[in-house]
């Protein structure tokens, strides 16, 4: 165990066990085993204690990283628990699955100076998992009950979140969503090989043990309308995410087995879960014994090729329009897939789809990377003459998602939109055009990580009390 810090010095980064690719190739079990809690110990050890906390400031969540590095190397868990949760209404989830090659770890000081990074995640993982493992984990009880109810649409992380920052309030809290299970996209987008579905589902019983009412399979705007929820409740966080698959247009886009990523995983974890799905169970969203190519270069492109090298596909192929030092994914998540047997066609774009009824082919061409555009990033031009053709029995568009129409699925046209169709707030105070709406997560951000949108929904259930507070105070003055 160690016994002090700033051990990187003298003891090497190591990450908790990896299960062998050829072995995770078969199942959808999560790749990386429990640290030991002397290895864990010693991990932690490594940890600079830097003044200004790198880590820390590059964490959406500002998490007290450091703290709990501390309290961990000393064997302090329960400790580390309670710091680590006390920031973070979902550390054992965002240990799984934030890119901590990006965020904390990219930025952790003994990485810049080439030791190798502190294994943040994997701590902040081991830490949580311990606390479920020996009780620490408990349902919120506020101190006192408030009358004042408030609604939530949208069961997702910024959604859920917020619920339990409003339930240490004393606040009344009822989640609708549409889906029959709580979770969103942690549950029905993110395959198991990531985050098993057990983690979430205790999470979203923690979080109805501790007083949130669940409505599932709720049409808001359809059986439920927006404005029974606005009359209902005090206030109204819309929570919903971000769910229209982006397209692409091409010559023979519209040929069978062209599907979008989400469609794809979704059948996939409904199947692991073990509902009945029929697409799946007829082949249509069954990658076995087929040539897979994925199009994007997200953390969903790489979900999706490792989803189907799962599921027994003969070939994946993975087409990214931009270099592998320019994709937007996680580089540990690339790294992984390719240890699976995943191809990358990097720099190539489909130029059309070939087929008579059912795709049989990508035709794409070559990319290099020309001059940066508004954004800084250099813009991919096709080189000409570059055409080539990948074998394709399935297409997976993982091309991102954009905002659904919400004005026109709520039937509240008076909900205020951006040009981008996400939903128009005040930055300050999340409060959408309507009085006592407010919104948080992608649908206001856009697509974004998790830790984001858990960080918007604590964030926006700060400003829904303060708007309440405000409220009962200006009746109070009214009345008097």
């Amino acid at each position: 165990m160690a016994t002090k810090m700033l051990r990187f010095v003298d003891l090497e980064q190591r990450m908790p066990h990896k299960r062998a690719a050829e072995e995770r190739r078969k199942d959808f079990g999560e790749i990386y085993e429990e640290y030991v809690p002397e290895a864990a110990a010693d991990q932690a050890g490594r940890c600079s204690q830097c003044g200004v906390p790198f880590c820390q400031v590059h964490c959406p969540l500002h998490n007290n990283i450091p703290d709990w590095l501390k309290l961990t190397a000393e064997g302090r868990l329960q400790e580390a628990y309670e710091i680590s949760q006390a920031t973070n209404n979902f550390p054992e989830i965002c240990g799984r699955i934030c890119p901590q090659d990006r965020l904390c770890e990219g930025n952790c000081v003994i990485e810049q100076s080439g030791h190798g990074t502190v294994t943040i995640g994997s701590v902040e993982k081991y830490i949580t998992d311990t606390a479920w493992e020996k009780g620490w984990v408990k349902p919120v009880r506020p101190l006192e009950e408030r009358p004042e109810s408030i609604g939530i649409v949208g069961a997702g992380p910024a959604g859920l979140a917020a619920a339990e920052q409003l339930r240490r309030k004393g606040f009344q809290v009822e989640i609708y969503d549409r889906y029959d299970r709580i979770g969103g996209l942690l549950i029905y987008g993110i395959p198991n090989f990531k985050l098993e579905k057990e983690v979430v589902e205790r999470r979203a019983k923690l979080i109805a043990d501790s007083g949130v009412t669940y409505h599932t399979n709720c049409d808001v705007g359809g059986a439920t309308s927006f404005d029974s929820l606005r009359q209902k409740h005090h206030a109204l966080l819309i929570a919903t995410g971000v769910y229209k698959a982006r397209d692409i247009k091409a010559p023979g886009v519209g040929l069978e087995n062209i599907v979008p990523a989400l469609d794809f995983l979704v059948a996939s974890n409904r199947k692991g879960l073990g509902d009945s799905v029929p697409a799946f169970e007829d082949g249509s969203l069954n990658a076995e014994g087929k040539n897979v190519v994925v199009i994007g270069g997200g953390d969903t492109a790489m979900d999706c090729v490792r989803t189907a090298v799962r599921q027994g596909a003969k070939k994946v192929t993975c087409l990214y329009r931009r270099d592998r030092a320019n994709m937007p994914g996680s580089q540990r998540e690339v790294a992984n897939a390719e240890d699976e047997g995943v191809i990358f066609e990097w720099l190539a774009a489909p130029q059309a789809f070939l087929g008579d009824k059912q795709v049989s082919a990508v035709r794409a061409f070559r990319m290099r990377l020309g001059v940066a555009d508004a954004t800084g990033r250099q813009t991919p031009e096709p080189v000409e003459g570059s055409e080539f053709d990948i074998e394709a029995d399935i297409v997976i568009k993982a091309l991102g998602f954009d905002p659904e129409d919400l004005p026109n699925l709520f039937d509240v046209p008076e909900l205020q939109v951006t040009k981008w169709g996400t939903l128009k707030t005040d930055f300050r105070t999340f409060e959408t055009s309507l009085e006592g709406v407010f919104a948080a997560g992608d649908i206001v951000r856009g697509a974004s990580l998790v830790v984001w949108a858990v960080r918007d929904g604590r964030d926006a259930a700060e400003q829904i009390e303060k708007f309440l507070a405000k409220k009962s105070a200006a009746a109070k003055s009214a009345a008097a």
